[in-house]
């Protein structure tokens, strides 16, 4: 009865102490799940314009246009992006001819709308930008720009005016946001005759000192040529001393007739 007992417990240890006994089944192994990208940050036109300016009178005619809203909604909701050329407030003062004042609004619009790229550009894209004839814009049709690329600073034709960019105000994908120095006016809109550059202002003459030999020569030209009734005068003179003799002598003549 004792040997059984113990031939039992043995048994039960072997097999409990066995690799193939104790040996637990693992779960199928799984592929970890990729975590899902991070979604881009929301980027606010109207504060970053703000904080970044002087760009206050490009902002207003983004708000006033409602372009802001085209901007906004391209800047967050697309995965092509955005890239917007900003021109400072002084830019907008200092155009004088042709005025946005006399523009209809949709004329407005569409200025504002061809400061913008539906596409995000670094810097370093604009390269490639060059070498093409032509890039649209946010207005469509035939309102497109043309990029010269001259060592990293990036030029920027409109067909009416020329300009470069002067610093990149943000530039993280989708959003890219470029200052530039002057209000880039379609030639669609303004046409082909762009006012010429004006020449600048000839110097004016110096005149010499008043004491100098050629001023004092100066004057006694002056003076002999602006007063031609001098010589007019002198010959009057000669012509009323020769009168003057011959009645004298005319006169002592006829008084040697009467003595003689």
């Amino acid at each position: 009865m004792e040997f059984s007992t113990i031939f039992t417990f043995t048994i039960t240890l072997l097999l409990l102490l066995s690799p193939a006994f104790g040996k637990t089944s693992s779960p199928p192994s799984l592929s970890p799940t990729p975590a899902p990208a991070p979604a881009p940050d929301y980027v606010n036109l109207t504060d970053l314009l703000t904080v970044a300016g002087p760009f206050h009178t490009f902002l207003g005619y983004l708000q006033s246009t409602k372009v802001l809203e085209t901007f906004q909604n391209q800047a967050n909701n697309t995965e092509e992006g955005i890239t917007i050329f900003v021109p400072k407030d002084s830019a907008f003062s200092s155009l004088k001819k042709p005025s946005l004042s006399k523009l209809t609004p949709d004329q407005l619009k569409q200025v504002i709308l061809f400061h913008a790229l539906p596409h995000f550009y670094a810097l370093a894209e604009f390269t490639n930008l060059s070498q093409a004839s032509s890039t649209p814009t946010f207005a469509g049709g035939d309102y497109s720009l043309n990029f010269t690329d001259n060592s990293g600073t990036v030029h920027i034709n409109s067909g009416w005016s020329k300009t470069k960019v002067s610093s990149a105000v943000h530039a993280t994908d989708p959003v890219a946001v470029y200052q530039v120095d002057k209000v880039l006016l379609p030639e669609a809109i303004f046409g082909t005759d762009i006012p010429p550059t004006p020449a600048p202002s000839p110097a004016p003459e110096i005149a010499p000192a008043a004491d100098s030999p050629d001023a004092k020569s100066a004057d006694t030209k002056s003076a002999k040529s602006s007063s031609p009734s001098s010589s007019h005068d002198e010959a009057a003179s000669h012509r009323t001393i020769f009168s003057l003799g011959n009645f004298v002598m005319a006169i002592f003549m006829a008084i040697v007739v009467v003595f003689l």
